[in-house]
């Protein structure tokens, strides 16, 4: 949200720097994220002096360039080379002296001596647009024997400079969503604080009615509209605004229209309040009528889109029933004011916030006016808005008030009952402050004391603060303008440490994290709301915040990508994440989520150095990681390939029967949607099935043995389609107690090989931790291997 400066000082005086305000609103929670500089016209024309062309020649070397000779005051002639059609010796012109820069449009220009064609040229003769005083490039700007030769262009405007703040508004401040919100908690932290401002609050301004009006008004239902005010004003001129609204809205990103709308705009960052100007002559039968319509009515709003309504929306509907505007958020197509307007019917509204938001939400609009409505305005300030803007109208564009101001409120909306206790103030902020000072800053907040009880206050909090019903919001408050800072850090933290069980998933969450970052990864988190390609089993949201976030994330591997892509364009290729995070599916019509440990490795497996210049990390790799975490539960892993469209290669690891892992080598069609050149690696592990699977057994230390190892070695011609991990299956059923770690060390497919045939090469550790083996024992084992190999695999040896 922008906030003007100037425009806040219209409603709080104070001599603070800009800097300092912006301190202090961001200690009371509407964090300044940037102060920028606004001028009226850019670079407030500084360097431009007034000159007088004293010749005008022939570019001896350009037909479309002419040689000047312009006197520009104190003595001093510039020969200037100009391209303008209209220079003509004798005028009276702006100048651009060598070292001023000018904008035009998003460049920016210094001006240099240059030579032009051979002539040199000591400024620029300027038109309208070099200037930033309008778009006319047509030739350069002619000025009459009112401007002085020498004077500063600059003090023949009324130019205006302004400084811009950027609050990151947290969506509960209803309140500080305009300059009188902003101003009014600056000031009650400044006078709570023994620092200077004098606060000029809003009230209503004095209405002179000419005339009647045969307008009616009707609401149809209290609970979509509990207050509606309309002015009719007839006999207005549209017309543009005078500079000072221009620029107030300028200052804030926003474009001037005309005198009517800028009004409607100034009002709505001015108080928070939205407003609607109707063009008063489209209204059929002269009434305006709040309600709802049928659903599937179509209604085309003022951006041209045709749109059907669901029946819910609040409709502001003419005499005969013809929708003319959503309700608090966009108008209709022919509801507008236009150039040709002669009579508005003016709208100052409270409508219900839910109500507005489902409409917002469902159109997908996302305006000004919804953004406030939405969030609940001040119900009481609807008149007080109202009233300033007729005044203004009045003022700015010759209308007159026809008739009383058409109001409904049938039930007046109540301030929010809230009791405070002291106890729980000081529990809380774990502090004491000062009853008369907690006072001292509900008084400055508007929160009125009703009623003093033992320990505490009876309070009254104004409507306009929809986020302020409960005693803790009322003790965020005291502590918002007493000041975070004044709150001592206590010098001691007690805690008690809790024991967690092997039921806890928590535990198990926080081992793998901890296991993952010593290997070199890094935890990522990603928003659960994504868009889909395919909505066949995504969850999709009833009231989405945009077609960007419409679903449940499916899958952890889009995130995972996006942060890789991210990383990558960053000069950072070197890729290892993981994430903790829950899926969600809707199949046969119910609701599925599973929580997912997913990981992403890509380019080098270990830094670029000297001995080892190229390592790219490969499927073994991520293998290897998640090996260590299944360990670490004592799992029993058994692997089959997998067909998935995320994967060109992929595995599925289960044990006892269920699925606790799937991996492999991301497919390329997923890379390029990423945008990705290098090869990534994706494994998602399903934790609920591993905590229910892992070991419950604690882990046990024994001695070093004794005696040593003793390595043996087999190479096996086997068939390609046999696989280490049957291989090792095999073996593992071995009953000899002597056998230990089984390792495939080596594998060789090509040439002086059988067809369809490879070779393994496996070591096997033996050891008896009680004596040193003999010859016989190890032969043993070795032949039984042998056996179960060549039976089960028609395994040969090799030499």
């Amino acid at each position: 949200m922008k906030i003007s400066n100037n425009w806040l000082k219209d409603y709080i005086k104070t001599d603070l720097k800009t800097e300092k305000i912006g301190e202090y609103l961001t200690d009371i929670g509407l964090e300044v994220e940037g102060i920028e500089k606004y001028e009226s016209v850019k670079g407030s024309l500084e360097g431009i002096v007034v000159g007088k062309v004293l010749t005008c020649e022939q570019h001896p070397n350009a037909d479309k360039l002419k040689k000047t000779t312009v006197d520009v005051g104190n003595g001093k002639v510039l020969n200037i080379v100009c391209g303008a059609p209209n220079v003509a010796a004798g005028q009276i012109v702006p100048v651009a002296v060598v070292g001023t820069t000018i904008y035009k449009g998003g460049e920016k220009l210094v001006m240099q001596k240059a030579k032009i064609r051979g002539e040199y040229s000591e400024g620029m003769i300027c038109a309208e647009d070099e200037l930033g005083l309008s778009d006319d490039h047509g030739g350069i700007m002619i000025l009459d024997e009112s401007y002085k030769i020498g004077d500063d262009f600059a003090k023949y405007f009324e130019l205006t400079t302004d400084q811009v703040y950027e609050i990151g508004l947290t969506p509960n401040r209803t309140d500080a969503m305009s300059h009188y919100g902003v101003a009014r908690d600056l000031n009650a932290y400044l006078s709570t604080n023994q620092l200077h401002s004098e606060f000029e609050k809003a009230v209503l301004k004095p209405l002179i009615i000419e005339g009647t009006t045969d307008f009616q008004l009707e609401v149809e239902d209290s609970e979509l509209c509990p207050r509606y005010l309309g002015a009719v004003i007839e006999n207005v001129q549209v017309a543009d605004s005078p500079d000072w609204l221009k620029n107030r809205l300028k200052a804030i990103g926003l474009n001037p229209i005309n005198n009517i709308v800028d009004i409607t705009n100034f009002i709505l960052h001015g108080f928070g309040q939205p407003l609607h100007a109707f063009d008063g002559d489209q209204i059929k039968g002269r009434k305006v009528k709040v309600g709802t319509v049928k659903q599937g009515t179509k209604f085309t709003t003022l951006d041209g889109v045709e749109r059907t309504l669901n029946g819910t929306e609040i409709m502001i509907k003419d005499g005969e029933n013809n929708p003319m505007c959503i309700a608090g958020v966009f108008g209709g197509e022919n509801s507008g004011v236009s150039e040709n307007t002669k009579t508005i019917f003016l709208e100052s509204a409270y409508f219900n916030p839910v109500a507005v938001r489902k409409g917002a939400k469902f159109h997908g609009l996302n305006t000004d006016a919804s953004f406030r409505f939405e969030r609940g305005v001040d119900p009481n300030a609807v008149r007080t808005a109202i009233t300033h803007a007729i005044s203004l109208i009045e003022e700015l564009s010759g209308g007159k008030l026809a008739g009383q101001l058409l109001e409904y409120y049938p039930k007046k909306i109540e301030d929010h009952y809230v009791i405070l206790r002291f106890s729980k103030v000081e529990q809380i902020l774990g502090t004491k402050i000062h009853i008369e000072k907690i006072k001292e800053i509900l008084k400055s907040l508007e929160i009125s004391v009703l009623n003093e009880i033992q320990n505490g206050l009876e309070l009254s909090v104004p409507a306009y603060r929809a986020d302020v019903t409960r005693e803790i919001d009322v003790i965020e408050e005291i502590l918002r303008i007493y000041g975070y800072n004044k709150i001592d850090a206590p010098q001691k933290i007690s805690f008690t440490p809790v024991k967690l069980s092997f039921d806890d998933q928590d535990a198990l969450e926080n081992s793998w994290a901890r296991t993952l970052q010593s290997c070199g990864f890094n935890e990522v988190m990603n928003n659960s709301l994504t868009s889909v390609k395919d909505e066949t089993n995504a969850v999709k949201l009833l009231n989405p915040l945009s077609g960007d976030l419409a679903f449940m994330r499916t899958s952890l591997l889009e995130g995972l990508l996006e942060n890789a892509d991210y990383n990558i364009k960053r000069k950072n290729a070197d890729i290892k994440f993981f994430e903790f995070g829950k899926i969600y599916h809707k199949i046969a019509g119910k609701y599925q989520e599973r929580k997912q440990l997913a990981m992403l490795v890509s380019g080098r497996n270990v830094a670029e150095n000297w001995l080892q210049p190229k390592s790219a990390t490969d499927f073994y790799h991520l293998k290897s990681y998640v090996k260590v975490l299944f360990d670490k539960l004592k799992l029993t892993i058994d692997e089959k390939s997998l067909e998935d469209s995320r994967f060109s290669d992929a595995l599925e690891l289960l044990s006892d029967g269920r699925v606790v892992a799937r991996l492999g080598k991301v497919a390329p069609e997923l890379l390029k949607d990423a945008d990705l050149d290098q090869d990534c690696f994706y494994a998602e592990i399903e934790v609920e099935n591993c905590q229910k699977l892992r070991s419950t057994e604690n882990l046990k230390f024994v001695d070093i043995p004794k005696f040593n190892k003793i390595r043996r070695d087999l190479a096996l011609l086997i068939d390609k389609n046999v696989s280490y991990s049957d291989l090792y299956k095999a073996a593992r059923k071995n009953p000899s107690k002597y056998l230990g770690n089984i390792n495939l060390f080596d594998v060789y497919e090509g040439k002086n090989l059988p067809e369809g045939k490879k070779s393994y090469a496996m070591s096997f550790e033996l050891l008896n931790s009680e004596k040193t083996l003999e010859e016989k024992d190890i032969v043993e084992v070795m032949n039984s291997l042998i056996k179960t190999f060549q039976k089960e695999f028609s395994a040969e040896l090799r030499g």
